[in-house]
């Protein structure tokens, strides 16, 4: 009986032996199985490589019918304004296509090349836009210092494009929305704000365009180079000298862009002021000849004008008509 019961529990241990090695086996074979899989990742790697199922769930979903509309188209931006640093030009010209970028702002418009090559902000063959108003001209005269004018057929030029009275004297031709233009020449100035562009006509002027109530109307203009039987006349400032002058001319066809006198070495450009005289500060020229030139560039020399305060004297000189 005793032999019995040793024998027992060596066989108990060899069936938990077999047992255990039975396990083992089947978890070594487990383990070739989930190595060799198709893919060949093991599931911890993949957990490791995708977002898990509960995080993408967790994100804010998009409404179907959102996902099916088509997004918005981008408005178009809207045009820049015109620069104050120069007029708008009308796209019916080369040169107003060619307008600067910054405007600017520069951005002034340019036409043709040589077409006129001492203009400022105001050129030939371009058409600005703008706006007139209509202010109470009196005589005529204004900050250009001309006098009385003739007829009231004058306006007042922006003070950007005044541009330090280089703008005096030029003839503009003023069209209206309603097809009606009148043609003015320049003889003043209007200061800020009125902008580039804008106009500021006698009444006498605007009336031919609309009625005074209307007060302010869109306006196209451009210059012009009239026909005219006139000759350029000279005027010397009040308290000219032969020691300190003040030279003006008037009665150009085309805007003036240069006045000089002649000295020992040559000539001598004198420096405008925006009250339309040319300096002489230290009488260099006073009474001797002189040379005016337009915008595009053609010069007329001047001879015999005497230093005579506030007298208007006439030349026999005109520029040519463009």
């Amino acid at each position: 009986m005793a032999s019995h019961s040793r024998r027992r529990p060596l066989r108990e241990r060899r069936t938990a032996l077999v047992f255990a090695v039975a396990l083992a086996a089947v978890g070594v074979l487990l383990s070739l199985v989930m190595a060799l899989r198709p893919d060949g990742e093991p599931n911890a790697v993949r957990a490791a490589a995708e977002p898990a199922a509960d995080s993408r769930s967790s994100a804010p979903a998009t409404a179907p019918e959102q996902k099916a509309k088509p997004s918005p188209k981008p408005k178009p931006k809207p045009k820049p304004k015109p620069s104050k640093a120069s007029p708008t030009p009308t796209a019916t010209t080369p040169s107003a296509r060619r307008s600067s970028p910054t405007s600017a702002p520069r951005s002034s418009p340019r036409p043709a090349s040589g077409t006129a090559p001492l203009a400022g902000r105001i050129q030939p063959q371009v058409t600005y836009k703008g706006v007139a108003t209509h202010y109470d001209a009196a005589d005529g005269d204004g900050a250009c210092l001309y006098g009385p004018s003739p007829d009231l057929m004058v306006a007042a030029m922006n003070h950007t494009d005044y541009e330090t009275s280089k703008a005096c004297g030029a003839h503009i031709l003023v069209r209206a929305a309603n097809g009606a233009s009148v043609t003015v020449r320049i003889t003043n100035e209007c200061p800020l704000p009125c902008a580039p562009g804008q106009l500021d006509l006698s009444k006498e002027a605007f009336a031919k365009l609309a009625g005074l109530s209307a007060g302010r109307i869109p306006i196209t203009w451009s210059l012009l180079s009239p026909s005219t039987s006139d000759t350029v006349s000279i005027r010397y400032k009040t308290g000219s000298s032969r020691h300190w002058c003040g030279i003006q001319a008037l009665g150009h066809r085309n805007p003036l862009a240069r006045l000089e006198v002649r000295t020992g070495s040559g000539w001598s450009r004198l420096t405008r002021t925006e009250y339309n005289y040319f300096l002489s500060p230290d009488g260099t020229g006073c009474g001797g000849p002189l040379r005016l030139t337009d915008i595009y560039g053609e010069q007329l020399t001047v001879d015999g004008i005497a230093v005579r305060p506030d007298a208007v004297q006439a030349t026999r000189v005109q520029f040519a008509r463009h």
